[in-house]
Parts: structure tokens; C-alpha cells; sequence
């Protein structure tokens, strides 16, 4: 497969939107929490089914794939591919994006510092800040990320945006757990959703970039 043709499948100005648009809703719903506007959906959605366990240790499995050490696990694995198949940057850029991203998340939860929900039981152990959650920002990260670096060596289109979608997905599913685990509000689920689909985004707009300049040419969709 010709190098030009890997890193045209990322189209730059699509990836940028994208982030442009997550971080638009994450700074939307910071504010609507610190107003309080979102106070009454937050309590609304977290208190039904508290007294419920059917199904806890599924959604304790669930909620683990955005834990500290399976996504770190996969990250390594999906990264040891890249390597395998030569794919040298992408590897490279799939590591710093984690990282990166997992700093800035941290980075977000000291600077907001809101209290994890109290009213409720936690169903699983928890400490820290609660917003944004970081199991939604850097499970969606990690995910997205992986998605975005493999997309580039699949040829058609249609794979790459089923891929991505499968990611967003999971992403969304682990935040949910957030949830149903009484250990977050909605609202930190949802900016940490956009924040770390944003993250990845931003850092997508930058993959074509890498090409080697002898190898770079005009951007296509593809």
C-alpha cells in the first residue's frame, strides 16, 4: 500500500470539526453545571433503579474497559500492532495521544473539583473528583484513538466510519456504567464523552501531517 495513500485517508479538516464540536458541547455542559441548569437532569437520572444489584457485575466488567489498566492494556496492544505492521508514527501518535489526553483529563477534575453524587450508594469503590468523569473521557480516548489510528489502513470508507462509530459506542456504554454505579452525575459522563472524543479528534487533524514530506500530497476524504 503506498504511504500517500494511508495518510490521506484522515481528512484533517474533518477531524478538526469534529473536536471543534466536542469541546463546544464539553465547555456547554461545564457551564450548565456550574449554573446549576443541570442540576435536576444529574438527580433525575441518577436516583431510579439505586436499589437494584441484577446485573452489577456486567456493568462492573463494562465499566473496567475505561479503567486505568485495560485501557492501558489495549492501548499497548493496539500500539505493538502498529509496530508489527511497521506503521512506526502511527504507534507513536496513538502513544502520545493517550497520554496527552489522560494528563489534560486529570488536569480538568483538580481545576473543577466537583463532588462525586453522595445521595446515592456507590456500587463499586471510586475517589477523586467526578467531573469530567475520567473513566468516560479516557475509555472514549483510548478507544477513539485506537479506531482512528487503525482507520488509515483500511481502504474503504464505510469500514473506517463503522470502526469509529464501534468506538464512540463503547465509549458511551462505559460512561453509562458511570451512572448505574451511582460513583458519577449524567453530566460528568457526557463532557467526559466529548472531551475525550475531542482529544482524539483534535490529535486526528494532526496524522496526515506525519507523512514523510517526500510522501505528502493533497489531503482526500477517500
Amino acid at each position: 500500500m503506498p504511504l500517500p495513500a494511508i495518510y490521506e485517508r484522515i481528512d484533517p479538516r474533518r477531524a478538526a470539526m469534529g473536536a471543534l464540536l466536542c469541546w463546544a458541547g464539553f465547555i456547554a455542559t461545564a457551564i450548565a453545571i456550574a449554573a446549576g441548569y443541570a442540576t435536576g437532569i444529574d438527580h433525575a437520572l441518577l436516583v431510579p433503579h439505586r436499589a437494584a444489584t441484577r446485573g452489577a457485575e456486567a456493568v462492573r466488567d463494562l465499566t473496567s474497559l475505561g479503567g486505568v489498566p485495560l485501557r492501558l492494556l489495549f492501548a499497548l496492544i493496539a500500539a505493538g500492532f502498529l509496530v508489527a505492521l511497521r506503521q512506526w508514527r502511527l504507534a507513536a501518535w496513538l502513544a502520545v495521544t493517550v497520554l496527552s489526553g489522560w494528563a489534560v483529563g486529570t488536569l480538568l477534575k483538580v481545576v473543577v473539583a466537583r463532588p462525586r453524587p453522595d445521595f446515592v450508594p456507590h456500587m463499586m469503590h471510586a475517589s477523586g473528583f467526578s467531573f469530567p468523569s475520567g473513566h468516560a473521557f479516557n475509555g472514549t480516548l483510548v478507544w477513539v484513538a485506537i479506531a482512528l489510528a487503525f482507520a488509515p489502513l483500511i481502504a474503504r470508507r464505510p469500514f473506517r466510519i463503522a470502526l469509529l462509530l464501534c468506538a464512540l459506542a463503547l465509549g458511551a456504554a462505559i460512561g453509562m456504567s458511570r451512572v448505574w454505579l451511582g460513583v458519577h452525575y449524567p453530566g460528568d459522563v457526557f463532557a467526559g464523552w466529548l472531551g475525550g472524543a475531542g482529544w482524539a479528534f483534535a490529535a486526528a487533524a494532526l496524522i496526515p501531517l506525519m507523512a514523510p514530506a517526500g510522501a505528502r500530497t493533497v489531503v482526500r476524504a477517500g
